[in-house]
């Protein structure tokens, strides 16, 4: 009988790791071997253990961190703080166990969810996993922390939204399940960056205006200031840097990338293409206005709830203009402002006249968010010059006729 595959989902993309092994430094080069090796050991060990994640105990998403000693076996791991235990004196411990928290307090309190699999799934934790290990990842069931090796990467757990990056790939194992591979595996990385993003944005209490935007900016590349793994706001200028070269990350449909499915071509280019939706998702939180989580985070977090496993972007936009109108209703700011920002990324909303799909801009209310009566104002307004348009071209063909 064949099993479902279940990837391990890591925040730092092969094509990254790859790039390393180029490097002329070979302590680089053999950190960045060592970590690809481990990581490919890990998802055929741990596609197994996957496959149970639904079994792990319930507990209101309740948290232990445990310490792997730099030790490659997280089962070995030993408990280095608990959920009613004592701080640590382990900063890493203290980062990991706090940045839980605030994943775990945004679901709940954003969108009534009780921890990643809605039914309390305890968070488990593993950091010092390895020497200089170069990744963190989701496997299903746990989480786990490499310590970076001080020049390329530091200590993954210095950055909150890898933290909730990778959380949030079990938050989408247990809705849409959505399939690691092509289209809907991009939709998959681009909603852990999604969320990743918002989880950061609320514990710092920025509007979508004030956010940065980036992914992994506190962790990657330590000595180059101002860069990030990817950028939300501007996919494929994240970086450019001798080390790693330019983003390959598109931020259109006519940039797409045509990977192969295969390990070595990304699933697809699942880690490159998620520039696409995510790029989407900047446009739609900052063309609304205001805290992103609020308006543009429950559109995303509702579509992901009503999507199949193999969505196409198509698919997922279109699910995401139709839970606009019944969110925040039809033809509302809301809405108009998820049409304009996939027509920018060049997908338009099935069943939408391609005139009402071009970018706009709304009045901001006291709040920071944007007027209800503006944006309604100003889709009747295209929708009138587009009636207009109609009834001017009615008028040309009857005058045509009548000479004939």
């Amino acid at each position: 009988m064949s099993r479902t595959r279940r990837p391990v989902h890591c925040i730092i993309p092969p094509y990254i790791l790859e790039k390393l092994l180029e490097s002329e430094d070979r302590e680089v080069r053999q950190g960045a071997l060592d970590t690809l090796l481990t990581t490919a050991r890990l998802r055929g060990e741990r596609s197994v253990r996957a496959d149970f994640a639904g079994a792990a105990a319930p507990g209101s998403g309740r948290r232990t961190i445990f310490d792997c000693e730099h030790g490659r076996f997280p089962e070995l791991a030993v408990v280095a703080r608990t959920e009613d235990g004592p701080e640590s004196a382990d900063p890493s411990v203290n980062r990991a166990f706090d940045a839980f928290g605030l994943t775990r307090d945004f679901y709940r309190e954003v969108f009534n969810r009780n921890s990643i699999d809605d039914h309390g799934m305890r968070l488990d934790g593993y950091v010092h996993f390895g020497v200089k290990f170069k990744n963190a990842f989701w496997d299903g069931r746990e989480m786990v922390f490499g310590d970076g090796d001080g020049k390329k990467f530091s200590d993954l757990t210095g950055s909150l939204e890898v933290i909730a990056h990778e959380l949030a790939h079990g938050v989408t194992d247990h809705t849409a399940k959505l399939e690691y591979r092509n289209q809907s595996g991009a939709l998959n990385e681009s909603m852990s960056d999604v969320f990743g993003s918002l989880v950061k944005q609320r514990s710092l209490k920025q509007t979508a205006e004030e956010a940065d935007w980036l992914i992994g900016a506190d962790v990657w590349t330590p000595g180059i200031a101002g860069d990030a793994l990817r950028s939300m706001k501007a996919p494929g200028h994240a970086y450019d840097n001798v080390p790693f070269g330019k983003d390959p990350q598109p931020d259109r449909m006519s940039r797409f990338m045509h990977l192969p499915d295969t390990e070595e071509g990304d699933s697809g280019g699942v880690h490159e293409n998620s520039g696409i939706p995510n790029k989407a998702f900047f446009l739609t939180a900052t063309a609304i206005g205001g805290f992103a989580w609020e308006s543009a985070g429950s559109i995303w977090y509702e579509s992901l709830k009503a999507s199949s496993a193999t969505a196409t972007f198509q698919e997922f936009a279109d699910t995401t203009f139709r839970k606009a109108g019944d969110l925040f209703g039809a033809g509302g700011p809301e809405q108009s402002a998820v049409l304009a920002a996939w027509a920018e990324v060049e997908i338009q909303i099935s069943g939408v006249p391609v005139g009402l799909a071009r970018p706009r801009s709304f009045a901001v209310n006291g709040n920071g968010r944007a007027g209800r009566e503006d944006g309604m104002v100003a889709l009747t307004r295209q929708i009138g010059d587009l009636s207009t348009k109609v009834t001017g071209l009615a008028k040309d063909l009857a005058t045509l006729k009548g000479v004939q």
